[in-house]
């Protein structure tokens, strides 16, 4: 077989949870342009229907479905319409993420919001699908961290900006996803079923002031933040063969950003 064989996805089944946002639409695009057929689910099923068509306009095979990630029923739900439509799931990227708060000073009301989404439904929907992987006896499951789950908050990006980076929830969660993934790689393991995570460093938009632009970047190693395709290379690795020895792991994808 040759090695570039080993990246194809031809065959498999994988399902992106989130919408169709700056990491969603870059990682639905690595997963079918590879050849998967590929579930993106979300609450918004119209939003991501649009995107779907989208895609399946350039000939990949891109199919949308609803999920509360904050319900049990809804996320069983997906499980058994995806299960009736292929028999097998090969692939689950946990890119789902609620972010209610603002601030420090937020209600409490908010983080428990963001923990039933994030913490919670995290782990139901990667239970949900895990289990179904371990009885097939394989499987490759991605969780879409953060650099801010692997360290502290730095002011000074935010610097002479109006805007900032301190929200609780979102460190907590994407810091607990960080050894999650390493409980489920342990739990699944046997079944041959591969749990990882990608840690993304920011990703510029157009709405960023050039200031911050600039104060971010001064803090990578290559000089720049993240573009729409940096995720698609790790994508397509990890939910590939090519990665088949590879579980456990949490894979910065900073440019350098948390190793300065």
């Amino acid at each position: 077989m040759n090695i570039m064989d080993w990246f194809s996805l031809k065959g498999k089944v994988a399902l992106m949870t989130g919408g169709a946002g700056l990491y969603g639409k870059q990682i639905a695009n690595a997963l079918a342009q590879a050849g998967a057929r590929t579930y993106i689910a979300s609450r918004d099923v119209n939003k991501l229907e649009e995107f779907a068509v989208q895609l399946r306009g350039e000939g990949h095979e891109v199919f949308a479905l609803q999920v509360d990630q904050g319900d049990e029923k809804s996320i069983n739900n997906l499980r058994d319409e995806m299960l009736k439509r292929e028999g097998k799931i090969d692939i689950l990227v946990n890119n789902a993420v609620l972010r209610p708060m603002k601030g420090w000073s937020d209600d409490a009301e908010r983080f428990a919001e963001s923990m039933q989404v994030n913490a919670t439904g995290g782990f139901m929907i990667t239970r949900a699908f895990g289990e179904v992987m371990a009885k097939a006896g394989k499987g490759s499951i991605i969780n879409v961290g953060s650099v801010q789950g692997m360290i502290g908050p730095d002011a000074m990006i935010y610097k002479d900006v109006d805007f900032h980076g301190f929200v609780p929830d979102y460190f907590f969660h994407k810091g607990g996803m960080i050894n999650f993934t390493r409980f489920t790689a342990s739990y699944y393991g046997p079944d041959n079923v591969r749990c990882n995570c990608i840690s993304p460093g920011g990703l510029q938009t157009g709405s960023h002031p050039q200031l911050f632009v600039q104060n971010y970047s001064d803090r990578t190693f290559l000089g720049r933040m993240a573009n729409n395709t940096d995720l698609m290379g790790i994508i397509v690795f990890l939910s590939s063969d090519a990665s088949a020895y590879i579980t456990g792991t949490n894979i910065p994808v900073d440019g350098g950003y948390t190793a300065k």
